[in-house]
């Protein structure tokens, strides 16, 4: 359990939820999830609120509002019509500063704002209207960095962690964000409200099905292939998670409870009440360098900027095998970064109706392309020794990660096809390493000795899967 975080809270952005909730079904439910989050703040011991906001956005580093109390009216830019919202915040300029000082102390850009009648944004005095309305609590709030890539935005939360410890404080860390962000372009009569698109849609339940679950930092994982895949490719789902997570030690064995979640103008809205304390039903799981201090380097989802994509052909050599392509783009088709790019025209996983048929997967690195436990020949065709156990493991491992990006996990295998270069030598460690992993999931398999593999690999794993 965090020392210093005593609850999380991820909740909506749109104003309805303050001016108008009586308007429609959902929104009413929204603003009652919201009251019942208010509340769970009231009875916990927490001294400080930290407001993540997607809709105050930066350029220049991160900013954090200093005014000891902001004093305004907000008119929402596209919902001027529901009315405004005046507001008058307690927010707790000391820890402001501080935490200022420890972002730079860690290598990240960042500046305080205390200007008399610069505007909050939308969000936050949503949130805080809400979640704080007798201003009890004294708050916090951090701008979302267009450029921050996910070190910066790791660091940024392991920067206001040193303050919350130094001060010997209790937090609620709360991200106020859309889920999906595709709205409608017209105005619509309230009670026509929905989520703009079943993708939209399916994917915001898979991630609040993770919240549910406790799993922070898969959902952190999960949103790189939401980015590429819902229809609106923003920062509001990716970005927030990354700092959540991180704000909770990168874990995955929290435990949470979705309040609600209803459309807000056709974009997904939820309000998601996440307990810090370890369950003991998850890894840790991250999957970054643990970064401590930021090196100014930024590639928001960590892969290749567009620019240099196009520069580049869709194939690319390598000394482990034949050349890697782009994972093939088509209807129901799931690729991940974390996964090896594959050695032809084809996706890592296809999805049809409540399945999941992955592309053959081998031990390969994503990346580096490197084999963990030896490849099986040099380049020259003689053959090396190799460890079958440290293969039979990446395999798996690999399978996993396509499998989340797909929203699906590893304890939905259904049936698993094996194929072994060398059945005599291999089997044994093979075996050995099914029954510690997916031999505990149970599903179907079928063992297959080969003369080869494209790549010099021992092992290569065909899988079905729920969704």
């Amino acid at each position: 359990m965090s020392d210093v975080i005593v609850g999380n809270l991820v909740v909506p952005v749109h104003p309805h939820t303050v001016l108008a909730p009586d308007m429609n079904e959902g929104w009413r439910r929204l603003r009652d999830a919201y009251d019942e989050a208010a509340t769970m703040i009231e009875q916990s011991d927490a001294d400080l609120l930290i407001i993540y906001s997607t809709t105050w956005p930066s350029i220049i580093g991160h900013q954090i509002q200093a005014d000891p109390n902001p004093e305004w009216v907000m008119v929402d830019d596209d919902f001027h019509d529901l009315g405004s919202i005046p507001y008058s915040f307690n927010i707790d300029a000391e820890f402001a500063h501080a935490w200022d000082a420890a972002n730079k102390k860690r290598g990240l850009q960042s500046r305080c704002v205390n200007y008399k009648g610069f505007p909050i944004d939308v969000g936050s005095v949503v949130a805080l209207t809400l979640l704080n309305p007798k201003n009890r609590i004294p708050a916090v709030i951090v701008s979302s960095n267009v450029y921050a890539n996910r070190a910066e935005t790791t660091v940024l939360a392991k920067a206001c962690l040193d303050v919350l410890r130094q001060q010997g404080r209790k937090a609620v860390a709360i991200t106020v964000m859309s889920l999906s962000n595709r709205m409608f372009t017209d105005f619509i009569a309230p009670e026509e409200d929905r989520i703009h698109s079943l993708k939209d849609d399916e994917w915001n339940r898979k991630i609040l099905e993770f919240l549910e679950q406790g799993r922070l930092e898969d959902v952190g994982q999960l949103s790189r292939t939401i980015h590429q895949q819902i229809r609106v490719q923003k920062v509001v789902t990716f970005k927030p998670m990354w700092w959540l997570s991180a704000m909770n030690g990168n874990r995955n064995d929290l435990s949470g409870r979705v309040l609600a979640y209803e459309a807000l103008h056709g974009a997904g809205g939820a309000v998601v009440y996440i307990d810090p304390t370890p369950t003991g039903m998850g890894d840790k799981e991250y999957d970054e360098d643990d970064v401590e201090t930021y090196a100014g380097d930024r590639n928001v989802l960590d892969a290749d900027s567009e620019t240099e994509e196009h520069e580049k052909d869709s194939k690319s050599l390598t000394t482990n095998g034949p050349a890697l392509w782009e994972p093939t783009q088509a209807e129901g088709s799931v690729n991940s970064d974390a996964a090896p790019k594959p050695v032809g025209a084809y996706p890592h996983a296809r999805k049809v109706g409540d399945l999941l048929y992955l592309s053959g997967v081998g031990p390969r690195q994503p990346g580096t392309n490197a084999i963990p436990g030896g490849p099986i020949r040099d380049e020259h065709g003689s053959p090396l020794n190799y460890d079958i156990k440290a293969q039979t493991k990446a395999v798996i491992d690999n399978i996993e990660r396509i499998l989340i990006e797909a929203g699906s996990s590893i304890d939905k295998v259904l049936d698993v096809t094996t194929f072994l270069v060398d059945m005599d030598r291999d089997f044994k460690g093979y075996n050995e390493v099914w029954a510690e992993t997916l031999g505990q999931v149970g599903p179907t398999r079928t063992t297959i000795a080969i003369d080869a593999l494209p790549t010099p690999i021992a092992i290569e794993m065909k899988v079905i899967a729920q969704a």
